[in-house]
């Protein structure tokens, strides 16, 4: 019988309940310790096993073959690199790291270690994307858009470290934007951005931006927005033979981010096969912070807002 993984995971915030649910879930997988930096976050958590406030006691004494990364993104880096010296296999919220010059050392570390460092990129998993992606297969695509549309104060709930760019990496680029790029990677190959619009609020968060990408021979846009009225994630596809096929992540998932549990086991299973099979690149994290950075290089500032931009 193969023996289970030991999973540590290091952040107890709004993303870390869909990994431990996939954990529950995933007989290959065995949760062996959390950490959080807040010791009443670790006694909201009573899962049964260690806990630590330090991530590094956590990788010295608890065995573990595998990490995974639910912390603020600017924590992202130094928790990576110490679990990769030790030789851990990491699996890593988007992004990364805050920028492309934090993900390049990392890489860089994952390949001489030979140990896996993977981002999760959950909407890869989302059933109506793998569907999307079937249905494009062998087809020539036109032009895609991708949405990625809520109000970020909904969703980051206690964590506030979402609205600091620093601790962020910025605005709705750097937090909804890995995502999004990654969708216009996994379904039309690598992108270069080619132009973008981007809104700050007074503060200088950017809050909403328009994308313009080239990727596979075909045109892309990604469309952000941190203060929509709801939420809208989904990816519409024009192929050249005239058909019009979509992706909406959120039918069929009622409730509040409920699209996620599913997502989440689909990262772990996927995870848990690179580390057993030794599948140690992953160039996805990387790219992500590269569109990210040009993004915020190439954006040009409206003076007032175009809804048409970001809300349709």
């Amino acid at each position: 019988m193969t023996r289970r993984l030991r999973v540590g995971l290091v952040g107890l915030g709004v993303i870390s309940r869909f990994y431990l649910a996939a954990l529950r879930n995933a007989p290959g997988l065995e949760l062996a310790a959390v950490c959080d930096r807040d010791p009443d976050a670790l006694a909201a958590h009573p899962l049964g096993v260690p806990g630590y406030t330090d991530h590094r006691r956590m990788l010295e004494g608890a065995a573990l073959d595998a990490l995974v990364v639910t912390a603020p993104n600017d924590a992202h880096a130094p928790i990576c690199a110490d679990a990769l010296d030790r030789g851990v296999a990491v699996c890593v919220e988007k992004p990364l790291a805050l920028d492309a010059a934090q993900a390049a050392p990392l890489t860089a570390l994952a390949g001489e270690r030979n140990t896996v460092l993977f981002t999760a990129f959950h909407r890869r998993y989302n059933s109506a994307v793998a569907r999307l992606r079937r249905e494009l297969a062998g087809r020539e695509v036109a032009e895609l858009t991708v949405r990625y549309l809520e109000r970020i104060e909904e969703h980051a709930g206690a964590d506030t470290w979402y609205l600091d760019p620093r601790r962020c990496g910025g605005g709705c680029v750097a937090d909804n934007g890995p995502n999004a790029f990654d969708l216009v990677e996994w379904l039309l190959g690598p992108a270069q951005v080619v132009e973008a619009r981007v809104g700050r609020d007074g503060s200088g968060t950017d809050r909403w931006a328009e994308v313009r990408l080239e990727a596979g021979g075909a045109a892309a846009r990604v469309l952000l927005d941190w203060s929509y009225p709801g939420e809208v994630k989904d990816a519409v596809a024009c192929t050249t033979d005239g058909a019009v096929l979509g992706a909406d992540m959120l039918a069929g998932h009622d409730g509040f981010k409920a699209s996620l549990w599913h997502e989440y086991t689909g990262v772990l299973a996927d995870f848990e096969e690179r580390v057993r099979g030794g599948r140690v690149e992953d160039a996805g994290g990387a790219s992500a912070l590269r569109l990210v950075g040009d993004t915020y290089r190439r954006a040009v500032r409206p003076q007032e807002r175009n809804r048409e931009g970001a809300g349709r």
